[in-house]
């Protein structure tokens, strides 16, 4: 048996080289895993220099993708010379909630007392002491603040150039990861060229860091694509020792800090776990599951079937068994959501019907497709997933169909369609992150930024063209080189010709931040109001008030906590149906001191009928919607009209429990009433 296995292995080889040997000796290329075929100094040379321009260019191209950021965030607010609080109201929803503690934390006495506000916070929600660094994903922040504390240029660097230099500054990393992974598969830094390219001129699609600094995914995604490149790289074969074990500290701290950054990070590492799962049934990957690789097909299919089934089974037994015992209703409203909409019937449950008249929890809009397209990206994207998936299936049916390990290294040794485990793992996460956008437009930038390292690897990859060509009967060795390198070329060409101008107007335009009525109001709130009150309102603007005036909150944007929710829904009835007195009640059984009206979600326009908010709590509290148009038949007229428009007319049934203290054009301010 050794002694076949030994023929087998040479007669691979020996298939596989031979038109290898047909190339001349003066050209050079790179196994798998890194060594040089050609022996002489000449070749090691000449890998040292194609290493060392790649890395020269991928380092460049990372810090002139951070200036870039830098420079449109500068041009399009004038952060430069904008007033304080106008910079802390640009940081809008979510965003300012979370840079409010990285400000929360600079201006403590001492880091130890920062740390304690954080743990026993009284301000996010009234009524209620919290622990911020159990419930949120701010260790960014915290460790932001320290660094700032202890580093000694507080007085060459303000806190805020601080914090937006450090995300513009994980975006070099981000681009250096996506050109890494890109050269990893294809052999070639040409292909991280494309690739980082690509992400820069489609960048609407690729990161919306410069409008929102602050977001979770702007932290965690540069981590993600560390992660992915250095997965990809343990992917290769015969990595020595020690490059394997570097290798793993580098997935364990990537995939440490991308869990950190992140509260959706669970849902990614579910879709990754899946992914090695697929790679790993169809036999794409060095496994010791021998039993599920024994036999004809069908015996091995049949296996295979009922082994995902029990995967799939044991994964949901446990996921219940582990929430029912630790009590975790954090992520219910996201099951909700999903059951929603994909069709398993209609809710009126609050939460999941906000979630989904959000546009970005909305199915991918087509026009995403159009500008991606504009780049060549899209199409050239469909072409290598089109070739490298029915080659996956290929591979896959014919590893599955080998009874023996013998007869799957003499059908190997035939090298017609061969997919490396490393291309075959960007394939599968490729096609899964790629359903995940499709459904979730938020979930985008996740699979539009990997779009740009699978266009680029096979447009420069050697197994592509070499089958290609052989396709259509034109393949010589010569002509595999010159599609590999002229193609990329051509298409860096016609991106920089077509792009270059519209990236230097965007660098020439000027605009400034404007926002007075947000602005008056955060200075009232400042100026008029002591600094213990309690404010209610929406969830978007309590953020900012946070932030911009340090007063504690009712509500906040943070939505991945039960009590939150539904504390939430309770304060947004201020837009519901609702009487006075009901309406009263609920904000002072908060502790509510001020409550906040805004036109723009009173008479909100954005939104069709049916989804706006005021017709979201109609349609939970069980009330009819304002407006022509159909209502379920059980839905009932309420007997009160809508709050937020008739506390404006004075009426002594309203003026008894609230007293109107601030209004410009969007915003209304009243201060409940204090009663014996």
């Amino acid at each position: 048996m050794a002694g076949m296995m030994t023929t087998v292995r040479q007669r691979r080889v020996g298939k596989c080289t031979e038109e290898a040997e047909e190339q001349p000796s003066e050209e050079k290329s790179i196994k798998p895993d890194g060594k040089i075929l050609s022996a002489h100094t000449g070749g090691k040379l000449w890998n040292i220099l194609s290493i060392t321009v790649g890395g020269i260019v991928a380092i460049s191209l990372g810090f002139l993708t951070s200036v870039y950021i830098a420079t449109l965030h500068e041009n399009d607010l004038w952060f430069s010379n904008i007033k304080e609080v106008e910079r802390e109201i640009s940081f809008r929803t979510e965003c300012g909630l979370y840079y409010s503690y990285y400000k929360q934390m600079i201006q403590a006495a001492s880091i130890q007392q920062g740390l304690h506000g954080l743990v026993y916070d009284n301000k996010t929600e009234s009524v209620r002491t919290i622990n911020i660094l159990e419930r949120m994903n701010v260790y960014q922040e915290v460790f932001l603040s320290i660094l700032y504390r202890i580093l000694p240029i507080q007085q060459y660097l303000e806190p805020v150039y601080f914090y937006i230099y450090t995300l513009f500054g994980l975006q070099a990393v981000y681009v250096i990861a996506l050109y890494v992974t890109s050269w990893l598969l294809s052999g070639t830094w040409l292909s991280g060229l494309l690739a980082a390219c690509w992400y820069i001129t489609n960048r609407i699609d690729t990161t919306r860091v410069e409008f929102t600094i602050p977001l979770r995914e702007n932290w965690a995604l540069p981590f993600f694509a560390v992660q992915i490149a250095a997965i990809t790289y343990l992917l290769r074969t015969n990595l020595q020792p020690a490059r394997q074990k570097l290798t793993f500290m580098a997935v364990f701290i990537a995939t440490f800090l991308f869990s950190l950054t992140w509260q959706f990070n669970q849902f990614m590492m579910l879709i990754q776990a899946l992914a090695l799962f697929v790679l790993d049934c169809f036999d794409l990957l060095p496994t010791a599951k021998k039993n599920l690789k024994k036999g004809p097909l069908l015996n091995r299919l049949g296996k295979l079937i009922l082994h995902v089934l029990l995967v799939l089974c044991l994964t949901l037994v446990i996921n219940k068994f582990i929430k029912k015992i630790l009590n975790l209703e954090s992520d219910e409203h996201i099951f909700k959501f999903l059951k929603a909409k994909f069709g398993f019937g209609a809710t009126r449950d609050f939460d999941a019907n906000l979630y989904l008249c959000e546009e970005a929890f909305g199915l991918l809009p087509l026009n995403t497709f159009s500008r991606l397209s504009d780049t060549l990206l899209f199409y050239i994207y469909i072409f290598v997933l089109l070739f490298m998936t029915v080659a996956a299936v290929i591979v896959a049916f014919r590893n599955l169909s080998c009874s023996n390990q013998v007869q799957l290294m003499e059908k190997m040794g035939e090298c017609t369609i061969i997919l490396k485990p490393d291309a075959a793992y960007n394939l599968i996460h490729t096609v899964l992150f790629g359903c995940l956008a499709l459904s979730t437009m938020r979930m985008k930038y996740l699979w539009t930024s990997h779009m740009c390292v699978f266009a680029s690897f096979g447009l420069c990859s050697t197994e592509v063209w070499k089958l290609v060509l052989k396709c259509v009967h034109l393949y010589t060795s010569q002509r595999m080189q010159v599609m590999k390198y002229s193609i990329p070329i051509i298409t860096l060409l016609y991106i920089s010709y077509k792009f270059w101008p519209g990236i230097m107007d965007e660098l020439s335009e000027l605009r400034e931040f404007y926002d007075p009525d947000t602005v008056e109001l955060m200075n009232w709130i400042k100026s008029n109001t002591p600094n213990t009150a309690v404010f209610a309102g929406s969830m978007q603007l309590l953020a900012g008030v946070k932030l911009c005036t340090g007063r504690t909150l009712t509500n906040h944007p943070h939505y991945e906590d039960k009590n939150l929710r539904e504390r939430t829904k309770q304060i947004y009835q201020i837009y519901a149906k609702r009487s006075p007195e009901d309406v009263y009640r609920i904000l002072h059984s908060f502790g509510t001191d001020y409550v906040i009206l805004e036109d723009s979600i009173c008479y909100e326009r954005r939104h069709s009928r049916g989804c706006r908010l005021r017709d979201l709590l109609d349609i939970a509290n069980g009330h009819i919607m304002d407006g022509l148009g159909e209502n379920e038949p059980d839905l009932k007229p309420s007997t009160y009209p809508r709050f937020c428009e008739e506390i404006k007319k004075n009426l002594p049934s309203y003026t008894t429990h609230f007293i109107r203290v601030f209004q410009n054009k969007t915003f209304h301010v009243y201060k409940l009433a204090k009663h014996k």
